[in-house]
């Protein structure tokens, strides 16, 4: 039995430690990414311009603009939003909020504990809520609606005149 040893050049194991490693490469779509990491498809709204994970497991989202999308409740989505991906679960999210009360709360963390107990918990800082996965099997569709979020008043919210 024959051995053949290969040996790279210094300067090609140079090059191969310096080029990125792109996780988001292995995925052909945001819905695929979530899905491999434990997490429902549907966390994010059909609107993903692009999105990109690190190797140190920061994942980036970004969308054509900020908008509201429905749940349980609504939530919006500012124009990127990052958050710590790993199994299960988005740790230390920026730029989402959702609706509770009449108030604008940023989500915090979501996380999917068992699967099979068909429950979604997410963290708002002041409390955390337990919502069926099934709300987040499919991308919502989410509206811009040409507003910001911290303008205030009923039409910034949605609400606009009857006629």
């Amino acid at each position: 039995m024959a051995f053949t040893i290969i040996f790279f050049q210094p300067t090609f194991l140079l090059i191969l430690l310096l080029v990125p490693l792109h996780v988001t490469d292995a995925y052909s779509s945001i819905q695929e990414l979530l899905l491999n990491h434990g997490l429902p498809a549907g966390l994010f709204p059909e609107s993903v311009k692009s999105y990109n994970l690190d190797k140190r497991g920061v994942l980036e989202v970004k969308l054509d603009s900020p908008c509201i999308a429905k749940y349980e409740t609504r939530v919006f989505f500012e124009t990127v939003v990052k958050a710590n991906l790993s199994f299960g679960q988005l740790k230390g999210l920026e730029g989402l909020s959702q609706e509770e009360l009449f108030l604008w709360l940023p989500v915090k963390d979501i996380i999917v504990n068992d699967p099979l107990s068909g429950l979604i918990l997410i963290d708002i800082g002041v409390a955390y809520k337990q919502l069926s996965l099934s709300l987040f099997e499919d991308p919502p569709v989410c509206r811009s609606q040409g507003f910001s979020i911290k303008m205030g008043g009923r039409k910034s919210i949605g609400f606009q005149d009857q006629r």
